[in-house]
């Protein structure tokens, strides 16, 4: 047995005052004269005998008393088994997992307890172990300014009050590394103890093996025994084809994730567009499994439509909600760059122009805003004697960053200038043919190539094609041959450029001969304007349906406006309950913005999954809203796998300072924490005593009469 505080000991010298009283009778007997002596000599040796047990008695019970109540103040207690023990006197801090899986409910329990209300019961009885205790510190994944100050268990047990669930899921290594940062802050030096309670989930919880904890650290697990159930989440939406127009039907395909080890069968899916249910279908996803529905979608107008998947999957409903966002009819852009005109058809005008499918704007090589290529899906170089200095350097960065170029060569291009700036592009050995070549038919087009895929209708597949003829100014080497010359000799090529984290690959179509008839019937022929269009569509980036949180970082094409307007303009995000203003720089003709994190947003700020629209403040200070998009949570929640105590306890089995709990129910776990690190408190029961022995005492002095 040992002592809290020893010192209340020397309180056992009051012994002495009741045996002195007892030993020594102060009062002066008297004397009494009797006649008959032989009578009251028997009684008197009687009541002396008597007299002498109650006094021994109670002076027993008054010593016992005293020396129970002394001890209590000097709080016994029987000392822990573990090696790791609790200090009342040192600072701790205790973090409670507030992440949306902790929302899901214990397992057999007819009362439905989330793992967040267990975790809260658990970290209360810790808190009535430091009743006294001023330096506690409650950390949540908030990370919030007030959890960066020490408080009472009084205050703690306030914050409890107010913690909600929240998806800002964080590594166990980032918690370690916080408390650390907020244990240090505080000045206090010696042995720190920490608490984790949380369901200890495999997909957020981070690599256990790069965790350290300090020697000089105690460190307390307390898994909440989640238990792997099934839980169904939208892993991606996407569109069959890049574009959709209005008034007709569009395919919308939809994938889920079972991370369960039950299989869902028949699970209801709703499809919401513009808050209207638009239609309905059902799944099956197979246990640990993906299964994929596909929802048809009509909208009959152009612009952006707000678009949901809802379904119903209990007990885990965070995840039930996917939000996403589709573009009717979105203009293809085509820019038309060319050279000295020859007064002839403009060939290129007359495909674009006139179709609403494109927004289409044409402007002289020599005499243009090079910032008009940040606003182009498509360019076409048509007609341009030479390739350099500006217009080069530009024409370069649009095609590593991920757009798309047709070049038409004129009637004597520049070998010299073409052959540098193709050869940058992964088109070499450029050679230019002499003026007197005669012209060659083109060959029939592989129909199995992907680029022919959609071109010719089904009936005409296997019929063979009256085909153009041309009279080829230059050849190549390298890149994809779409077309070729019945000689052999490359007409239209596709080649595949750069490509980045920030961009996709770019696109460089390179055709053999000017489009004037002097030099072919190419652009009379029926087969141009299919082939036109295609690369105009591929030029087009699918559509995006849905972002997540996690991605960090987003893309969007810039606007076509000139760049000193773009590069003075400032983009925000926008939903109902929040404006933010993200880190923006723009990379070529794309946007790229980095979403902030929860610990970066101010006070009273929250990111909420739904739609958000992107801004656009030029320098009169009005917003303009460029975009809608949809923003989702990420999906490393909805992963139903959870460490065991067992799983912990391996993981953490080189560090003695660290203690993992098995499952403690929350009547005893308070009991349980108390009896393993602190120890057996003995003053309660010393206190009774003390309380029986001066009862007894009374009892003597009242019951036991001379």
């Amino acid at each position: 047995m040992s002592f809290l505080f020893p010192s209340f000991l020397w309180g056992l010298l009051a012994l002495a005052v009741p045996i002195a009283i007892h030993l020594f009778n102060f009062r002066r007997t008297r004397r009494v004269y009797f006649t008959n002596v032989a009578l009251l000599q028997t009684v008197q040796t009687t009541t002396r005998s008597f007299r002498r047990l109650r006094d021994w008695l109670i002076l027993l019970a008054r010593c016992l008393f005293l020396a129970a109540l002394v001890v209590a103040f000097a709080q016994p207690f029987i000392p822990s088994k573990s090696s790791l023990g609790l200090s009342r006197q040192g600072a701790t801090s205790l973090y409670v997992d507030n992440s949306f899986s902790m929302q899901n409910e214990e397992a057999n329990n007819a009362l439905h307890r989330r793992y967040i209300d267990i975790a809260v019961g658990k970290l209360d009885q810790v808190l009535t172990l430091f009743r006294n205790a001023t330096s506690l510190q409650l950390l949540t994944n908030d990370f919030s300014a007030d959890e960066q100050q020490t408080a009472t268990s009084e205050a703690i047990r306030d914050r409890l009050a107010s913690v909600k669930l929240a998806h800002t899921p964080r590594t166990l290594e980032t918690v370690y590394r916080r408390q650390r940062n907020l244990l240090g802050s505080t000045g206090r030096t010696g042995t720190h103890q920490l608490f984790w309670f949380s369901d200890f989930q495999k997909s957020t919880a981070g690599d256990l093996s790069r965790i350290k904890i300090d020697t000089a650290d105690r460190l307390f697990i307390v898994p909440i025994s989640a238990q792997a159930e099934r839980n169904v989440a939208v892993d991606s939406v996407w569109l069959t084809t890049p574009f959709v127009r209005e008034m007709q039907n569009n395919s919308l395909n939809v994938r889920l994730r079972n991370s369960g080890s039950e299989a869902v069968q028949n699970l209801p899916i709703r499809l919401f567009l513009d808050d209207v249910q638009v239609s309905t279908a059902s799944v099956n996803v197979p246990a640990n499994s993906t299964g994929d529905v596909t929802l048809t979608v009509n909208v009959t107008k152009k612009g952006f439509h707000r678009g949901r998947v809802f379904f119903d999957d209990q007990p885990i409903t965070f995840d039930n909600d996917y939000y996403f966002v589709i573009e009717a009819s979105p203009a293809i852009r085509v820019l038309h760059l060319y050279g000295q005109r020859t007064g002839g058809p403009d060939y290129i005008q007359a495909v674009f122009e006139n179709d609403s499918l494109f927004a289409f704007r044409q402007f002289s090589a020599q005499n243009f805003d090079v910032g008009q290529l940040k606003g182009a899906d498509l360019v076409v170089l048509e007609g341009v004697a030479q390739v350099s200095g500006t217009l080069r350097t530009e024409l370069d960065q649009f095609v590593k960053q991920g757009g798309s170029m047709l070049v038409i060569p004129p009637a004597r291009p520049d070998g010299a200038s073409y052959g540098q700036f193709l050869s940058s592009l992964n088109v070499p050995g450029l050679q230019v043919n002499p003026v007197d070549a005669a012209p060659i038919p083109v060959a029939e087009p592989d129909r199995r190539n992907p680029f022919f895929a959609d071109v010719f209708q089904q009936g005409f597949r296997q019929e063979a094609l009256s085909m153009p003829q041309a009279t080829p100014v230059w050849q190549w080497n390298g890149g994809d041959r779409l077309l070729t010359l019945r000689s052999g000799q490359s007409f239209l090529t596709q080649s595949r450029v750069g490509g980045s984290a920030a961009s996709r690959q770019g696109q460089l179509y390179l055709l053999a001969s000017p489009l004037s008839a002097d030099y072919g019937n190419l652009a009379q022929h029926a087969l141009f304007v299919p082939v036109m269009y295609k690369m105009a569509s591929l030029s087009v980036r699918p559509q995006r349906t849905a972002y997540s949180f996690d991605d960090n970082v987003l893309t969007f094409p810039a606007t076509a406006n000139a760049p000193s307007a773009a590069d003075r303009a400032v983009y925000k995000l926008k939903n109902k309950s929040l404006e933010i203003i993200p880190i923006q720089r723009l990379v070529g003709n794309q946007l790229v913005l980095e979403l902030p994190k929860a610990n970066q947003l101010s006070a009273g700020q929250s990111v909420e999954a739904g739609y958000y629209e992107l801004q656009r403040i030029g320098a009169d200070g009005a917003p303009q809203t460029e975009r809608i998009i949809a923003l989702n949570h990420g999906r490393a929640e909805s992963q139903m796998d959870f460490y065991s105590p067992a799983e912990l306890r391996q993981a953490f089995a080189n560090q003695p300072n660290v203690e993992v709990f098995d499952s403690i129910k929350d009547s005893d776990f308070g009991q349980a924490l108390e009896r393993e690190n602190l120890g057996t408190n003995l003053w309660s029961y010393f206190l009774i005593a003390a309380l029986a022995f001066l009862l007894l005492e009374i009892g003597l002095i009242r019951l036991l009469k001379a």
